[in-house]
């Protein structure tokens, strides 16, 4: 995708509505501090005046996503009705869901859609086969990019200079006994992913817990997601998950590419 022109930019800076990105964040702060959280907790998280984020918090209940009992303040559920706007409006949600039924049905396992967002994966689909209690990531969840076997599948669309530079300045905090944190490693074990076709990742990001992922390309090549496919070591081995899972995730990737634009 081409880089926005520098006179581009320019003007973006100008239309900038300070006060909207300042609520924004606000909001993003809730998921912060656990339970309800007194003004003082707030502003303090979002680096704001005291003063501003009082008006921030009446602007939001006013608007009915924020409640409060005059000291405390909490969410509301219809802050869900952005997150579902997102998911009615992704066409990579749309064309991929009945990708992620067909192959969860023929593996007999939960399958996920993920996306990129910074240093962090984002998992925004699922499919489970009939049989099984749902007990995968729940849509919205968060994991770094770097342990997990969906980010390594999308970081592998960086050239190895720009790969390098985003695996230096990421943190890179260990999830488990078995997480590299080398970005030596890691830039080599990318490397070795993105010419394969696919990721592996064993225990890095929960314990016990091994996942195998693709990515998913629109119609110009260009990488936009990931679907993985994960199970405990006790029941599905490395093996097994090229054997069986990997064909699935293959074709299911491969079906959508001239369907994303």
């Amino acid at each position: 995708m081409p880089k926005p022109k520098r006179e581009d930019r320019e003007a973006r800076a100008t239309d900038f509505v300070e006060s909207l990105d300042r609520g924004l964040r606000l909001l993003q702060k809730f998921g912060a501090v656990s339970g309800p959280a007194t003004l003082s907790d707030l502003a303090r998280a979002a680096e704001l005046p005291r003063a501003t984020a009082r008006r921030i918090l009446f602007t939001l209940e006013r608007g009915g996503f924020v409640a409060t009992d005059g000291k405390l303040f909490s969410l509301t559920p219809h802050v869900l009705t952005l997150a579902a706007s997102y998911l009615r409006s992704s066409q990579v949600v749309a064309v991929l869901q009945p990708v992620l039924d067909r192959i969860a049905t023929a593996a007999q396992e939960i399958s996920s859609l993920a996306v990129l967002d910074g240093e962090e994966v984002v998992f925004i689909a699922r499919g489970s086969p009939a049989r099984v209690f749902s007990t995968g990531l729940d849509i919205g969840y968060r994991l770094p990019a770097f342990c997990t076997s969906v980010g390594r599948a999308m970081l592998g669309q960086f050239d190895d200079a720009e790969l390098a530079m985003r695996l230096a300045k990421m943190r890179r905090e260990p999830m488990t006994a078995h997480t590299v944190t080398d970005p030596e490693r890691l830039l080599a074990a990318i490397i070795a992913d993105r010419e394969q076709g696919y990721s592996l990742v064993d225990r890095e990001a929960e314990p016990g817990f091994r996942s195998i992922s693709v990515p998913i390309r629109r119609y110009d090549g260009a990488i936009i997601a990931a679907i993985n496919m994960g199970a405990h070591v006790d029941r599905v081995s490395t093996g097994e998950m090229i054997d069986r899972f990997l064909p699935l995730l293959r074709e299911g990737a491969d079906s959508v590419k001239s369907m994303l634009l």
